[in-house]
């Protein structure tokens, strides 16, 4: 038996969440959206394809399992919970997921670049540089392209840590960001999009920079490693 208390919050959870994409500026219209998954039971709670943030209610917050099967929700989900689903099986140690087309992450997307760590700002959220995945192929985007943009991202992340880097940019496309849970996923979408902000500004002032590495360390460090002691 399902705890229905427990959904009905995971659904206030991802709308309040969808709601702050909007108070960050990161998204205009509906392009954005946020998921989130309660583990125990495997049911993931998306918002759904193309509604107003102006008239969406936390009941309109669409239930899945993790097979993309409905359990809950009169609206049809958005187009990107294929990606949102690919990614919760293949992160376990994620609980939040955000894709939006904020500005400046998005134009690190279409030029098709990662954005590097070179301050420190970005150093305490993210380890590595934030990866932007390859060209997907014709097969890609003629079969199923929202699983298969899922598919591009994992990919990308072989070898990296999903809990140290929570992001990518999706070449050609935009950003993916994830947390524990929906609005830490949010607060690190907020962040992904000021680093590529200022990685902007700061290769145009300097395109020679460089970044000490030992700060990257350090800064992550006190934050996420073992001897974190940032914060209360």
């Amino acid at each position: 038996m399902r705890d229905l208390s427990i959904l009905d919050s995971l659904k206030q959870e991802v709308f309040q969440a969808n709601l702050d994409l909007v108070k960050h500026g990161l998204v205009i219209f509906t392009w954005g959206n946020v998921s989130a998954i309660d583990r125990k039971s495997g049911i993931v709670a998306i918002k759904p394809s193309g509604v107003s943030y102006d008239h969406m209610k936390a009941d309109d917050m669409v239930l899945l399992d993790l097979e993309g099967n409905i359990v809950e929700g009169k609206l049809k989900p958005s187009s990107d919970t294929p990606t949102h689903l690919a990614l919760y099986r293949a992160f376990p140690e994620i609980g939040g997921i955000v894709h939006t087309h904020s500005t400046y992450a998005t134009a690190w997307a279409q030029a098709g670049l990662d954005i590097p760590n070179i301050g420190t700002t970005h150093a305490d959220y993210f380890h590595d540089a934030i990866p932007c995945t390859a060209d997907m192929t014709e097969a890609e985007v003629k079969g199923e392209y929202e699983l298969e943009t899922g598919n591009v991202i994992i990919k990308r992340f072989d070898g990296l840590n999903p809990v140290h880097t929570p992001g990518v940019l999706v070449k050609n496309h935009g950003p993916f960001s994830w947390g524990k849970d929906a609005h830490d996923a949010v607060h690190n979408a907020v962040v992904m999009e000021q680093v590529a902000k200022m990685a902007y500004i700061a290769y145009g002032v300097n395109p020679d920079l460089t970044m000490n590495p030992l700060l990257i360390e350090k800064h992550f460090n006190r934050k996420h490693g073992p001897g974190a002691y940032y914060g209360q």
